[in-house]
């Protein structure tokens, strides 16, 4: 009897397993030597011939087009890290694919996928015991969220600027947002554009959206400016049925171009007896109507998406009107400046100030687009993980010291764990040591020798990481070198690894469509 279609493959027991955890191992090799100060760049082709060279972990693996379904769950760990704070991608999927690995090794001893699963989980709860005991007793100030967006940064491609300049900026987007309800994260918006160094990088106060004005003749700069936001067409209006017009004379020709005249000549006064200083308009707006509207010194934008809509609206507190007669004051959004930039065959209307100011864009230049995509990817890291740790109130020491407090607090505690548990504990506590291991060896250092050392100097001082200095790689105390990161980063990589990996491990049959 056929249950399964002819054409349906079917894996089971230790072969599925075996398959499922290479393939999970697989993708967490291709990223961990991205890891740290030290870590190298990845260059992703895809069929098109498009390039993105980063080394974000996240990145990285969309871009892999990974089809292998055990696969994707490490793609969706490091998705979920990024959704969540922003940071630690590759952490958390280098920790996934050690604890597969792990798990592979303790199945092969006879150990039930169950067990494991058990195992897994109490180490992870015990593990988030070891990074609250490492929590540092200190004020987020300024100074130290500078430190928190330094270490995010640091590694990663940031053009000519140094990860400190940049983090100074990130940590002034961030207290920009920040009020008595927290940090409102989505009012911070990185804005790339091509044609300059990264070192004329700024923090503009408001948004930025590429447009260019309606007509030549319209000012480029507006200040204190009263803003609306329309959804109608500026022109001759047009049925929504085919028809055809029979002109017997110039008489009714003129009086019809005289008629379509006074229309577009009604809508202009229309706008300029309303009092706005710049308009956006989600429709068109004729040639005729934007020339007019230039002569009165008025601001327009045509054809904007909703999107940037939308965007202004809620930077500047303009409501959307769909009718002429709606355009009034009470529906007036307002900014201290508007003005609108050429860089190159681009164009870019600047909202700042006012009511915009509630909104800040980090303007990021680069000479090359690797180079301003990469220096976004690393400011939208730092501002995630300064928002992160601003938010919490949290930080813990970095440069891998975190982790060996994890793992010898995990190992400690698997001498009270009864039963074949306690293999998958300390399995746990041992893929812990990946990530100050995969940090020496990206340093160029011995892997096991550092790590001995991390763990006799995390014995003696109760704290230890390795610390990158240029050419120069030292064990000591990574918060006296301003290395420290959010808590919720490490608290998220803990969980969503263990999560994923666990749910590999339990699949003892694949069956796949051909």
């Amino acid at each position: 009897m056929f249950i399964l279609s002819e054409d349906s493959k079917r894996t089971q027991g230790r072969d599925a397993q075996s398959s499922n955890i290479m393939a999970g191992k697989a993708v967490s090799e291709a990223v961990r030597t991205t890891l740290g100060p030290r870590g190298m760049d990845k260059m992703l082709v895809d069929s098109s011939g498009n390039v993105v060279i980063t080394n974000d972990g996240a990145t990285i693996l969309n871009e892999m087009d990974i089809e292998h379904p055990a696969a994707q769950m490490i793609v969706e760990v490091a998705e979920s890290q990024e959704d969540e704070v922003g940071d630690g991608t590759t952490t958390a999927s280098v920790l996934s694919g050690t604890l597969l690995a792990e798990a592979e090794d303790l199945i092969e001893q006879d150990v039930h996928a169950t067990t494991i699963v058990e195992g897994y989980h109490e180490a992870a709860r015990i593990a988030l015991e070891a990074i609250d005991e490492q929590v540092l007793n200190v004020e987020v100030d300024d100074e130290l969220l500078v430190q928190v967006a330094e270490s995010s940064m640091t590694g990663k491609g940031t053009g000519g600027l140094t990860p400190e300049a940049l983090a100074e900026t990130v940590v002034e987007a961030v207290r920009h947002v920040d009020s008595d309800e927290g940090v409102a994260r989505d009012n911070i918006e990185v804005h790339t554009q091509v044609g300059a160094s990264s070192s004329a990088t700024e923090l503009v106060s408001g948004i930025i959206i590429d447009e260019e004005p309606a007509h030549d003749e319209m000012p480029t700069v507006i200040e204190d400016a009263s803003i609306g936001i329309l959804d109608v067409e500026l022109g001759v209006r047009t049925g929504e049925v085919d028809a055809e017009y029979s002109i017997d004379s110039m008489d009714q020709l003129t009086a019809a171009l005289d008629h379509e005249e006074a229309e577009l000549r009604q809508y202009a006064q229309d706008v300029i007896d309303s009092g706005v200083d710049v308009l956006f308009t989600t429709d068109s707006v004729d040639d005729r109507v934007a020339s007019l509207l230039a002569s009165e010194g008025i601001l327009t934008f045509d054809d904007i998406s909703n999107k940037k809509a939308r965007k202004v609206a809620n930077a500047t507190g303009a409501r959307r009107v769909g009718a002429l007669e709606d355009l009034t004051e009470e529906a007036f959004g307002h900014a201290d400046r508007v003005r609108s930039e050429a860089y190159g065959d681009d164009e870019l209307a600047f909202v700042e100030g006012g009511a915009a100011a509630e909104a800040v864009t980090v303007f990021v230049r680069g000479g090359t687009d690797h180079v301003a995509d990469e220096l976004e990817r690393a400011i939208g890291d730092a501002l995630d993980v300064a928002s992160t740790a601003l938010e919490s109130g949290e930080v813990v020491p970095g440069a891998g010291a975190t982790e060996i407090a994890i793992a010898d607090h995990v190992r400690s505690a698997a001498a009270g764990i009864e039963g074949r548990k306690q293999l998958a504990v300390t399995a746990f506590a041992d893929a812990m040591d990946i990530i100050p291991r995969t940090l020496a060896g990206n340093t160029g250092q011995d892997p096991i020798d550092s790590l001995v050392d991390l763990r006799a100097a995390h014995e003696a001082e109760g704290r230890a990481g390795l610390i990158t200095d240029g050419e120069t790689v030292t064990i000591d105390d990574p918060v006296e070198y301003g290395v420290v990161d959010p808590a919720d980063v490490k608290r998220e990589a803990v969980e969503s690894a263990t999560e994923a990996a666990t749910m590999i491990v339990r699949i003892d049959d694949v069956i796949a469509a051909e």
